[in-house]
């Protein structure tokens, strides 16, 4: 069969300010709905406290003890799969970020990527509680070079061109997605696969969050052709699963190899 991977995400609603009863939600949707020998599952943008930045620094973690970090080892190892835990706040010595980290196997973190932009329009202030990531972080998971991005950042195609660049096979964007932007969450993340030909996880929560605004509930995973493989079209909570076969990904990259015709300046006149 080559080079595959199961990969497996979880689109859910986050009850705000509650971290205990978005453990239960977690906890409770993986055993109901993973695949056998899954070694992905993948989480959404700040699934601990919902998308509630006045929320963000109360409910941070230290990373040092923190309860979001021991949950998650202990999916990892009890499924025997790496996890992207989508994102949680953490407080770094009294500066907080919003950090997605990674297990692996065994339940040990082997990277944090914190949001390199932060969405700070229309009333929302996430900047104002949060502090933003300074660089990309591309994790190995097992031979797979995984580029880690969070929600917002989709709209910078530049980063995930880095990860490309860089050697990634899967991109992942973690989100808190609005329902009132369906278009560019449609639209962003299948280009984000085409553009660099790699398989790509849009996970995003669903749902409604508070005064007035709702998630747009519309996960999918995406091939390097811009090809829906699962998807989770409405507002439902459950698991999203895919086999990835990189061996395709690579045949079709040897023969469609539009990378090399990027030039190395493009100069405005």
């Amino acid at each position: 069969m080559g080079k595959t991977i199961k990969i497996s995400a979880v689109q859910m609603c986050s009850k705000i300010a509650d971290k205990k009863a978005n453990f239960d939600k977690v906890e409770h949707l993986i055993e109901r709905d993973i695949i056998d020998d899954t070694d992905i599952i993948v989480l959404p943008e700040v699934w601990t406290v919902g998308w509630s930045p006045k929320n963000f620094q109360k409910s941070a973690d230290k990373l040092e003890n923190s309860e979001t970090l021991e949950f998650l080892s202990k999916i990892a190892k009890r499924y025997n799969s790496w996890i992207i835990g989508g994102s949680f706040i953490t407080d770094e010595g009294g500066v907080f970020y919003n950090t997605c980290p990674v297990l692996n196997r065994n339940g040990e973190l082997v990277a944090l990527y914190r949001k390199n932009h932060l969405f700070s329009y229309y009333g929302c202030e996430e900047g104002k509680f949060v502090k933003a990531g300074e660089r990309p972080v591309m994790v190995d998971i097992e031979g797979i070079k995984t580029g880690l991005t969070i929600c917002y950042d989709i709209r910078f195609p530049e980063i995930y061109r880095a990860y490309r660049k860089a050697g990634a096979d899967l991109l992942v964007n973690c989100a808190a997605w609005g329902l009132k932007k369906p278009v560019p969450w449609e639209c962003m993340t299948r280009s984000r696969a085409v553009e660099n030909q790699t398989y790509m996880v849009a996970l995003t929560q669903s749902g409604y969050i508070e005064d007035d605004e709702w998630n747009i509930g519309h996960s999918r995973i995406i091939d390097y052709k811009g090809d829906s493989l699962s998807e989770i079209t409405d507002q439902k909570e459950g698991v999203m699963s895919a086999v990835l076969n990189f061996d395709e990904m690579y045949e079709f990259r040897s023969k469609c190899t539009i990378l090399n015709d990027i030039k190395d300046k493009y100069e405005v006149l």
